[in-house]
């Protein structure tokens, strides 16, 4: 094999992310020019013009990119993140530390020289070229000079947000003498596209008050005043569950374990300013441990982009951030936990602040409660060797599944996602994607029943005599409520560990088809989720009368709560176990159909468990507590709906499934007792 041979293969690897647990599914698309090889992910679904019609082409402007650096050897980090990360290899638990992955696997000084020299020569100015895993050169220049340098035209194009966005109009490429050297690219398109849930950050907002009546625990107090279904009156829903409520319902109690000696990192954007005194208070107010000096600490970037409601919403973060750190705290009280604030909700202010956990291996457990439809991630190369790196270290990342099913254009994500798919990153193979649950906690703290979280909601008549619908409503747009991320993957084939488990029947339908390959399917697992029988949060808001802040307790859901629950039991398995577990997805397959997990399914075949209902009464505006209160019967289990012939329809089924995976936690952490390397 010749050098350039070589290379090229090494780019393919690379741009395709062809490994062996399970690689993506590649397209070449048009051919680029001879001598230049595409870069993967550079050109967008969404940047197609209407049929007949040709975009407005874009010859002036100015471009800021980051050019990603690939690894010295791909296919090695695949390879040796798989036989780490597996129980049944020679060298399972044998992980390098973020010094040795860097210099065996990590881009080389060699690389980030070529690719400046590339982009210098085209005229462009670089602007910072960083080191490590993650490594990338910026640069910045003419909308010209990116034509030269990346050998691809710009149009204007109407991005998923409905606005217009300057996008390649193809796959942009690079010479063959750096083709092995380059991962990904960010910063050639303007999309508005950034990840949900002024330099300086807002204050807390108001807070979200929750209506009257609640349970204490699932059952506790019938709505004997509302309306029965089939002669039968149903639940209050509940104010919130508490931390012990969780504890004892997945086994944590039982276990005695608390995390000691593990630490976990939590990662979102931004950083509330008010995030551990508000975590210590909840602590208290719940008779549980505040956190004790030194075993929290916060990494922030040293700046914040994007912080506006329009734009990234810094202070919509808030809640998220402070709900994963309390959750992570409720489940393992003696871990360590370390937060990290990215600069903002853009793909590369995550994926620095994923290269720092692995550069420093801050943490052995990640937990992610955020995510974008594949489609719209612009950096999934630099993602997934991210992954692999920890993996090779022995880091373990968890990523929610979302709070809508499949992402579908129609009904459960208007305007933000354009095509019926799986959430990223939740969906690469080399991390673990936590999906949600409907969760009834009973007196004394214990599991009665669980349901795939989806929610379908029945408003109370204007009579007050009768529910809007007969029961179950119908699903609809209206009547949707939300529901656990989940689905077949069109881009990742099956990996390794979901073989003999995932049936070949789930793995292969993709959405609106079939294929003969079979895919990754997410979620791996699952924990509560559900906003109805969600759990308790305390934190820092702005009063009704919005001249004052103080502490309120409130009630939150989405696999939001699912990913940093898990990873609280996560930290528990750990040091039940005695070393790290490092990625987990083989060792969570391992222990399908055993005791370590609940196995959630639905009563029906179709539609919501006819069984499961509670009442709800919300305010009017639950952000100054106004009413009058808004009532609804709520339907649980139909996750994912079944508004566009099904296609997004996940159902619960015995074993294995889309909506719930292998399960929730039961005795997961005291399956590890004795578990030995």
């Amino acid at each position: 094999m010749t050098w350039f041979e070589h290379r090229r293969s090494i780019a393919w690897a690379v741009a395709c992310g062809a490994v062996a647990l399970g690689g993506l599914v590649c397209s070449a698309g048009a051919s680029a020019a001879p001598g230049r090889y595409p870069i993967a992910g550079s050109h967008p679904s969404w940047a197609v013009s209407q049929p007949g019609t040709a975009a407005p082409a874009v010859t002036s402007g100015e471009v800021n990119v980051e050019v990603y650096l690939a690894s010295q050897d791909p296919s090695g980090l695949a390879s040796f993140a798989q036989a780490v990360s597996d129980p049944s290899s020679a060298t399972y638990g044998d992980y390098l530390s973020a010094a040795q992955v860097l210099a065996t696997y990590g881009p080389t000084s060699a690389e980030a020289q070529a690719v400046q020299s590339w982009l210098q020569s085209a005229g462009m100015t670089v602007t910072q070229t960083t080191t490590g895993i993650g490594a990338y050169v910026a640069a910045s220049g003419t909308l010209a000079e990116a034509t030269d340098a990346f050998g691809v035209g710009f149009a204007n194009y109407t991005d998923p947000s409905g606005q217009t966005a300057r996008a390649p109009e193809a796959a942009a490429t690079v010479p063959s003498s750096v083709a092995s050297d380059v991962s990904s690219v960010a910063g050639l398109d303007t999309a508005h596209s950034f990840i949900r849930p002024q330099d300086q950050l807002p204050p807390p907002g108001p807070n979200y008050f929750v209506a009257g009546p609640t349970s204490d625990y699932y059952g506790q107090k019938l709505a004997d005043d509302e309306p029965a279904v089939n002669g039968v009156y149903q639940p209050w829903n509940v104010g919130g569950y508490t931390p012990q409520q969780i504890r004892g319902a997945y086994g944590v109690t039982q276990s005695g374990m608390t995390g000691r000696g593990v630490t976990v990192a939590v990662l979102d954007a931004y950083a509330s300013p008010t995030m551990k005194q508000d975590a210590d208070e909840f602590s208290r107010v719940t008779r549980n441990q505040p956190f004790r000096p030194g075993q929290y600490q916060q990494y922030l970037a040293s700046s914040f982009d994007d912080t506006a409601a329009d734009e990234c919403d810094a202070q919509g973060w808030y809640g998220e951030e402070t709900l994963d750190v309390e959750s992570v705290h409720d489940m393992a009280p003696d871990a360590t936990v370390r937060y990290v604030g990215a600069q903002d909700c853009n793909d590369p202010a995550f994926v620095s602040s994923l290269a720092f956990i692995v550069n420093t291996r801050l943490a052995t457990i990640v937990t992610d409660s955020w995510g974008e439809p594949y489609d719209t991630a612009t950096l999934v190369n630099e993602y997934d060797q991210i992954f692999q790196a920890g993996a090779a270290e022995g880091i373990g990342f968890l990523f929610s599944s979302g709070d809508s099913g499949y992402e579908d254009p129609n009904v459960e994500d208007p305007g933000y996602s354009d095509q019926l798919q799986v959430d990223y990153p939740t969906s690469s193979p080399w991390v673990t994607s936590v999906g949600g649950t409907s969760l009834a906690i009973g007196r004394d703290d214990s599991y009665e029943w669980e349901l795939p979280w989806g929610t379908l909601l029945d408003p109370l008549a204007a009579s007050g005599t009768s529910w809007t619908f007969p029961p179950p409503p119908a699903f609809n747009p209206d009547s949707y409520d939300g529901s656990g991320g989940g689905g077949v993957s069109t881009a990742y084939t099956q990996p390794w560990y979901q073989r003999g488990v995932v049936p070949d029947s789930l793995a292969t339908a993709v959405p609106e088809g079939s294929t003969t390959t079979p895919m990754r399917v997410v979620p791996d697992v699952s924990a509560l989720a559900d906003p109805g029988t969600g759990m308790l949060v305390g934190e820092t808001g702005l009063s009704p009368s919005g001249n004052s802040y103080h502490f309120y307790l409130s009630r939150l859901g989405g696999t939001s709560v699912a990913s940093p629950t898990f990873a609280g039991i996560e930290a528990d398995a750990q040091q039940a176990a005695g070393h790290d577990l490092g990625f987990t997805n083989p060792v969570i397959y391992q222990r399908y159909g055993t005791p370590a997990f609940h196995d959630i399914t639905e009563q029906t075949p179709i539609g919501p468990n006819t069984d499961e209902y509670e009442v709800r009464n919300n305010y009017t505006d639950p952000y100054t507590e106004t009413g009058p209160l808004v009532t609804y019967l709520r339907a649980m289990g139909d996750d994912g709906g079944s508004y566009d012939g099904l296609n997004s329809y996940l159902p619960a089924t015995p074993g294995y499934d889309g909506s719930t995976g292998v399960g929730s936690p039961n005795q997961y952490i005291q399956s590890f007792f004795g578990w030995h390397r």
